[in-house]
């Protein structure tokens, strides 16, 4: 196998750049360099000399042993300056070294996995960290890396493989003395199972938009006040404004952290009659997408609000508030009502992460509702009677071995180079 390497920092100037070597020739890079690799996992300040290039730059040196490590292989970290010149060097004298080469987007992390260091569903996870913006990102990537989900599969695994061998016992000893009928302690094992499974598959939609975010729409009839709503939210002009009806022609996204919930906010075009093609195409943009938003914030204003109508989950407000004598409503131009306006919105969203599960991606999702079929087949079988339980231990089977692929243990060529696509090289 070869020796890897890569910078594993950002690149560009900074302080410190890390330079990460993973392999069985890992060590070898230390000699290149003119020293002896140090004591593993003690850092070790060395100077970097090459026989042509000589000396290269003072660096902190960590060596990790073979099975000790982030990939599971013996791995070496060079933490040099961070001077583009200084890592440009640095990795030109590891290419010149026999059996090293510079690794592929996200080489590290899948060699972590064939070495059994991470399981599958960890892998998504930590490129759901890398990608973390908000806080409620991070922890619910966190719960992923740290193995909550493969825990909790191998909790299903083991109450399957007991229900198995409860069937087949009946199956191959039919005359001797074990219990006939299993049913009942079969069913319980899987109704147990299926009830966990469903809470995950119920939870997904949710905790697949704390990963990927939220999408709030505003929308109204023409000048409601959404784009100068939005510039507000955003505290800048990221929507032309005026007051001519039919400015704002496309859906125009800003995307924030509302204190710790990852939301996109959508400003539309008003929603109208009218003959002007290009704007009947933006207003039926803007239908499309505040249909298939999370929430939905209509703003009243001269006009109703065409075919779509308010859910008891939307939220509804007077806009332009301050063009009102009561001054009821919500104003984008002096932010009067916009903080309890975000409150409502935090709260709605907030209430729907509640229900959030472990399983955020739709790989997971999909292995989860191909174990429910199975698993609901053997039920049935199950209660069939005995005569039906060989057909329920197929099913179980089945079951199981796609638990496994859950966590990557079997069959997951297909997905790997789509899950390794999104890392950066050094990672």
């Amino acid at each position: 196998m070869d020796t890897i390497f890569a910078l594993a920092t950002v690149p560009g100037k900074s302080g410190v750049a890390v330079i990460r070597v993973s392999g069985p020739d890992a060590l070898s890079s230390c000699v290149t360099f003119g020293f002896e690799p140090p004591a593993a996992r003690q850092a070790a300040l060395r100077r970097l000399n090459h026989k042509d290039r000589g000396f290269l730059d003072e660096a902190l040196v960590l060596v990790f042993e073979d099975g000790a490590s982030f990939t599971g292989e013996p791995v070496v970290e060079f933490q040099t300056h961070g001077s583009l010149a200084i890592v440009n060097a640095v990795l030109e004298a590891l290419k010149e070294i026999p059996n090293f080469r510079s690794a592929e987007p996200g080489e590290f992390t899948r060699r972590a996995l064939a070495n059994g260091r991470l399981d599958l569903t960890q892998v998504e996870a930590l490129s759901d960290l890398i990608d973390a913006e908000t806080e409620m990102q991070r922890k619910q990537a966190l719960k992923g890396f740290t193995g909550r989900l493969r825990e909790k599969a191998e909790t299903w695994r083991a109450d399957l493989i007991h229900a198995v061998s409860l069937l087949e016992a009946t199956i191959d000893f039919a005359d001797e003395e074990v219990p006939v009928d299993v049913s009942e302690d079969v069913n319980r094992l899987l109704s147990g199972v299926l009830k966990t499974i469903d809470a995950e598959v119920e939870g997904f939609g949710v905790a697949e938009r704390v990963r990927t975010g939220f999408e709030v729409a505003i929308v109204g009839p023409p000048n409601a006040g959404k784009s100068t709503l939005l510039n507000a939210l955003a505290g800048r002009d990221a929507a032309i404004t005026s007051e001519i009806a039919g400015t704002t022609r496309d859906v125009i996204e800003v995307r924030m952290d509302l204190e710790s919930l990852p939301v996109t906010f959508l400003d539309t075009a008003g929603l109208r009659m009218t003959d002007d093609t290009v704007e009947s195409i933006g207003i039926q943009r803007a239908m499309d997408r505040a249909k298939a938003a999370d929430l939905r914030v209509f703003l009243k204003g001269d006009g109703d609000f065409g075919d779509l109508e308010p859910t008891e989950m939307d939220i509804v407000v007077q806009g332009k508030a301050d063009l009102r004598a009561d001054g009821d409503g919500i104003s984008g131009l002096t932010g009067a009502g916009i903080q309890n306006l975000v409150d409502r919105v935090k709260s709605v969203l907030l209430s729907r992460v509640a229900s959030a599960g472990l399983v955020s991606h739709q790989r997971q999702n999909d292995v989860l509702v191909e174990a429910k079929t199975y698993l609901e087949a053997a039920m049935g079988f199950v209660g069939s009677g005995p005569e039906h339980y060989d057909l329920a231990s197929e099913e179980l089977r089945s079951a199981i071995f796609t638990l496994e692929r859950l966590v990557g243990r079997v069959d997951v060529e297909d997905v790997l180079d789509k899950v390794f696509s999104s890392f950066c090289i050094g990672k």
